[in-house]
């Protein structure tokens, strides 16, 4: 039998498809019958007597409103590997998944159902880590007798060394520290990516040859004459060399409804107050979904009274710019659906806003899609290398506009997190979700060099798995410091064995309502300088551990809206301007 195995292998490794792993539980304590949650890492979880499904213990996560209850464990696997997880679970809304990977649930089993999925590792991945939760405000679930089907990681390889960190930077070099891995170690590998870019016998490196003012992820691993450990928990850092924005170092950013009320009122740009430090005109918006062709129409009398001239709104803007401020034409919005499916919108979209631009003296743009903007097709799975239209003339039309407009040329993000930080757990339409997931992330990638500011919308989002293995809800700081720490440290994309690379922090915002009307997800200012003093110090930030550390140069808040902070008598300006103008 064993024989007849070992030619199926043979067979199907010449044929270059990959080897499911013959089956074996590699899960450390999977019905829990140590009396105890040895070996997993739970939060709200116990071990109870009754039910169970088989044998003595079976796990009982204690879910709350602002608690998944979530255990999960990491163990070692082996690359290029199909591995089958299952669990037997009893509850409303229980979840078994793979983090970064694919998952499955069921809404409600009165008695104990089996759930299971498969997945495969990728080419460079030596670890994996399983999970199982409940959903917010249902009741408690159980769980027992898990198994992770497949072989484990090497025998006798070293264990995985420590997290580690930048010590010091150049304009061409980052320079990295990490503790050491246990096990006998022959030396060390420095991955970025999928890519080793550097090998030595001690536990530190410095990677030259980096572009100015460029950032990268590293992560770090063990090896000896058995294989390779697990990698180290990953670390970002940015060279330096970067041309000065003229922004302030901690900036207040704002949409000004230029187009429309909205409910709001008009703001004429004369008279917004002189702490907005970046200004995006809401909304260009395109002819048809597909044109590519943009238009302003600032906001006609009949809906904004007091709507100033063109000539007084673009002498308001010169003396904006006078001050040190930046003007920026917005395009999409929830009502801008914005497709380049062709060479042709392509063209178009850089030839209208260009004519924008220059009309108004503008100094840069602010990419806004929403809805079904942006999408991935199928087979698309490579963030690095997008192969889909609309993504790709985008990041072709948004490369043209900033060589044509030069270094100074400002430019913005403002995707929801749907678009960015879901992509940890879910990339397009992988695993039959939608193809939207994560969509931003090529985009964000390719413009990483041109990017001024990526202020995420922390707000109309569900609840996103942070960098934590937990899910966080809106509204809070502890919201706003996940979804942020995701892009400073970078993060693993789905289960495409890719990482996506964090950004600079000074490139680095967040963005959240001016006020209760603006949208969900309000956070009173107390949370909101809880946040910043975690983000950018290191400090008061409750049980989130930073993976990418403190970020001294974090850019700034950006809100929806000014229109809407007038309109509640400046709450916004007035409590996170003068926070953002004392921090370091």
């Amino acid at each position: 039998m064993r024989a007849r195995w070992l030619a199926v292998v043979v067979g199907l490794l010449l044929a270059g498809i990959t080897v499911p792993a013959q089956a074996a539980n590699i899960l450390t304590n999977p019905g829990f019958e140590t009396g105890s949650l040895s070996g997993w890492s739970c939060s709200g979880g116990s071990v109870v007597t009754t039910p169970t499904r088989t044998g003595g213990y079976a796990l009982n996560g204690g879910v709350t409103s602002s608690d998944l209850a979530q255990c999960s464990q990491t163990v070692a696997v082996q690359p290029s590997t199909s591995y089958t997880l299952s669990a037997w679970v009893r509850g409303s809304y229980v979840y078994l998944g793979v983090t970064g990977g694919t998952s499955t649930w069921t809404p409600s089993a009165a008695s104990y159902t089996q759930l299971s999925l498969s997945f495969t590792t990728g080419a460079s991945q030596t670890s994996a880590q399983i999970y199982v939760h409940g959903w917010y405000g249902q009741p408690a679930y159980q769980a027992d007798d898990f198994s992770l089907d497949g072989p484990g990681g090497t025998p006798g390889a070293p264990s995985a060394p420590g997290t580690p960190t930048v010590t010091s930077t150049t304009n061409s070099a980052i320079s990295l520290s990490w503790p050491a891995a246990t096990g006998t170690v022959t030396g060390y590998r420095v991955y970025e990516g999928t890519s080793v870019v550097q090998t030595g016998t001690g536990t530190t490196a410095t990677i030259t040859g980096l572009s100015a003012c460029s950032s990268h992820t590293y992560s770090v691993a063990a090896y000896n004459s058995v294989g390779e450990s697990a990698r180290s928990a990953f670390t970002s850092g940015t060279t330096g060399g970067c041309t000065s924005t003229g922004l302030p170092k901690h900036a207040l950013i704002g949409y000004l409804h230029a187009s429309f009320a909205n409910g709001s009122g008009y703001v004429r740009m004369a008279d917004v107050p002189a702490e907005w430090n970046i200004i995006n005109l809401a909304f260009g918006e395109p002819t048809s979904v597909t044109s590519g062709d943009i238009r302003f129409n600032r906001c006609p009398a009949s809906e904004c009274p007091n709507v100033e001239s063109d000539a007084d709104f673009i002498a308001a803007i010169r003396a904006k710019q006078a001050a040190g401020k930046k003007v920026l034409i917005s395009i999409g919005g929830a009502n801008g659906q914005v497709q380049l499916t062709t060479a042709a919108a392509r063209d178009a979209f850089v030839s209208s806003v260009s004519s924008i631009i220059d009309r108004y003296g503008l100094d840069g743009l602010d990419i806004d899609f929403e809805g079904h903007s942006l999408y991935l097709n199928a087979g698309d799975t490579d963030f690095r290398n997008p192969t889909t239209p609309v993504i790709v003339n985008l990041i072709s039309a948004l490369k043209t506009l900033k060589a044509k407009y030069g270094a100074k040329f400002v430019l913005t993000m403002a995707p929801e997190t749907f678009f960015v930080q879901v992509g940890y757990q879910f990339y397009g339409g992988g695993g039959g979700g939608d193809n939207r997931t994560g969509s931003y992330l090529p985009v964000i990638h390719a413009m990483r060099d041109a990017l001024t500011v990526l202020h995420v919308q922390d707000y109309n989002s569900g609840p996103v798995m942070g960098l934590d293995n937990q899910y966080h809800t809106m509204g809070g700081a502890d919201f706003h410091i996940a979804m942020t720490d995701m892009i400073k440290a970078g993060f693993p994309v789905a289960n495409t064995g890719q990482t996506f690379p964090g950004l600079r922090e000074d490139q680095i915002g967040f963005g959240l309502p001016a006020a209760v009307s603006a949208g969900n997800g309000y956070t009173a200012p107390a949370a909101v300088h809880q946040a910043l003093d975690c983000l950018v110090k290191g400090q008061n930030c409750g049980g989130y551990s930073l993976r990418g550390g403190a970020s001294p140069a974090f850019r700034g808040l950006m809100t929806w809206s000014i229109n809407w902070d007038r309109y509640y008598n400046w709450e916004f300006q007035n409590s996170h301007a003068p926070y953002l103008a004392a921090l370091p």
